[in-house]
């Protein structure tokens, strides 16, 4: 349990809510850029000088490769930490966006947007964290709130 200061005492905090709070940040943060790349499209298109068809890319690149990697993000946060493994993904979302942000090419887009899929993949920690049952489903009804 972690103890946190609210007005008037204190209120102790399971890790799973910890857990649940980062994963929830994660995938904000992952809904935004899904988001801001949706709207950006013409832009994009323009700068770069994407085709129509090339221009799919751009979101199909980051869809491919964060679905094809989902369990792959959970096997691997059950061998080497959770923590590590969301710290790597997150790190690797950020590198990515950042990458996709100087992009030159259209080729360098889509790369970046595929690097962001795979650092996005660290998501399967909230199936992880919180096992088949009551839990899972309170966590569930945390996020729909």
């Amino acid at each position: 349990m972690h103890t946190i200061r609210v007005k008037g005492g204190f209120r102790n905090v399971s890790p799973e809510m910890v857990t649940l709070a980062a994963v929830a940040v994660v995938q904000f943060m992952v809904s935004l850029d899904l988001s801001v790349v949706n709207v950006g499209l013409p832009q994009i298109a323009a700068g770069l000088g994407f085709s129509a068809v090339g221009l799919t890319w751009v979101i199909h690149a980051y869809a491919l490769t964060f679905g094809g990697l989902l369990l792959l993000g959970g096997k691997a946060a059950d061998r080497y930490g959770r923590k590590r493994v969301l710290l790597l993904g997150l790190g690797l979302f950020g590198l990515a966006s950042l990458l996709g942000g100087f992009a030159q090419e259209p080729g360098h887009l889509v790369a970046a947007r595929a690097a962001q899929g795979i650092g996005a993949a660290a998501l399967a920690l909230l199936a992880v964290t919180f096992p088949t049952g009551r839990a899972r489903v309170r966590a569930s009804e945390y996020g729909a709130r």
